[in-house]
């Protein structure tokens, strides 16, 4: 019915709302995230944490409803975008329910860790839920209107789950098994690609962020799954040469790099095997005949940073400061580039470069996860990840003959 789906406007929580929306938004940092050191954590410090997480979420939460509540009417009607809504009333609601200066003891945080766990659960499938909505209300608003929203809303929305996951994490390496934080949206493919080591004595995590993290392990486990999906969509898949600091460690959040591998690489991959010009000759050491898809691996010192004289930050929130280390990745295929035309459209979401007469396209609810491309929220998402914390996304293309694809990334 429609009223079932209409916004719920809540006379009791107006005020506090907007007096929460209002309230100054400390930045987060990864140094931020790390500041409590590795589980098992003391049972004060574990309360500190979860007290802090309390104090956190309801201005993030806030600011979410508020800014969905300032869209045009039939925008926010829309059941989809409404349902969204809905849910930020719903967890605020959850966390506004327990005293500011609570928990005080261990049964209070334990069962604050199993509100976090709520939230984050009813939050999952936010991404094409938002896309749903907004591809039924195309109509009503611009694509440029629709990328500032979503661009500001989705990297705030970045910050909001990893301060939940962080405690959440923090408690289970403290008091239980660990379990891997599901990583963002609308990307099964990221979670089936996901390497994660353990976290408590003995382990690399400190809650979210793996002290210990290899991207090179990362990246060609993403290139499997990648490759999969391409042998079952076309039949075959391009090989991965991965190059450089193949052993080197680096300090990050690992389901971030491995959403972002999964896209990057993903494009990688259809484009080097929809390109006409790409297919040579096959022979023992290339039977798919298709040039390889190069992943160049480049670690940075912090003196060179410091030299550098770099600031942190992103359109996001803050970077590590000074003397972080620094992670550039580079993906090059010749897969044709990217035709002149449409370069610039590729940060707008809901873009896509997918040809639906090509291949079956899969609306963004669908269940199905064999589809490489058609949702459009891959690059525009990736770059809001690498620059949440001061990294960037950067594309160059050599139209006719491929693309260059470059990750920076800033650990602690």
């Amino acid at each position: 019915s429609a009223s079932s789906t209409r916004p719920l406007f809540s006379p009791f929580c107006e005020d506090q709302i907007a007096h929460l929306a209002s309230q100054p938004l400390p930045t987060l940092t990864l140094k931020d995230l790390v500041r409590h050191g590795p589980p098992p954590l003391s049972p004060p410090l574990l309360l500190l944490s979860a007290r802090q997480t309390r104090q956190l979420l309801p201005l993030r939460l806030a600011r979410r409803i508020l800014a969905l509540r300032n869209l045009p009417f039939i925008i926010v009607s829309n059941p989809h975008i409404s349902s969204i809504y809905n849910n930020y009333l719903h967890s605020l609601s959850l966390i506004l329910a327990i005293h500011p200066n609570q928990p005080t003891t261990l049964e209070q945080e334990a069962k604050f860790t199993d509100i976090l766990k709520e939230v984050v659960k009813t939050h999952s499938n936010t991404i094409p839920t938002l896309a749903k909505g907004f591809i039924e209300c195309r109509r009503y608003i611009t694509p440029e209107e629709v990328t500032k929203f979503l661009d500001t809303h989705l990297r705030e929305r970045i910050g909001t789950r990893l301060v939940a996951e962080q405690h959440i994490a923090l408690h289970e390496g403290t008091v239980g098994t660990q379990q891997k934080p599901n990583p963002e949206p609308c990307a099964p493919e990221a979670e089936k690609a996901a390497t994660h080591s353990s976290t408590g004595p003995g382990g690399t995590y400190i809650g979210t962020i793996d002290t210990g993290m290899l991207p090179s392990r990362i990246i060609s486990s993403c290139a499997t799954f990648v490759g999969d999906i391409c042998s079952l969509r076309y039949g075959v898949r391009p090989k991965l040469i991965i190059e450089g600091h193949m052993e080197q460690q680096f300090p990050y959040i690992p389901v971030h790099l491995e959403y972002i591998m999964t896209e990057l690489l993903k494009n990688a991959f259809r484009a080097t095997i929809e390109s006409p010009s790409s297919f040579t000759t096959p022979d023992e050491e290339n039977p798919s005949g298709l040039p390889p898809v190069v992943v160049t691996i480049a670690c940075s010192s912090p003196s060179i940073n410091e030299a550098a004289g770099e600031k942190s930050g992103g359109d996001g929130d803050g970077g590590g400061g000074s003397g972080e280390r620094r992670l550039t990745i580079r993906i090059r295929d010749r897969g044709g580039g990217i035709a002149p035309e449409v370069q610039s459209d590729i940060w707008k979401y809901s873009f896509t470069t997918f040809d639906p007469e090509r291949g079956r396209y899969y609306p963004p609810s669908s269940s199905h996860t064999h589809s490489i491309a058609g949702l459009g929220y891959g690059l525009p998402l990736s770059r809001a990840y690498a620059e949440y914390f001061g990294g960037s996304l950067s594309v160059q293309s050599c139209w006719g003959w491929g693309t260059d694809v470059y990750l920076v990334l800033r650990g602690v």
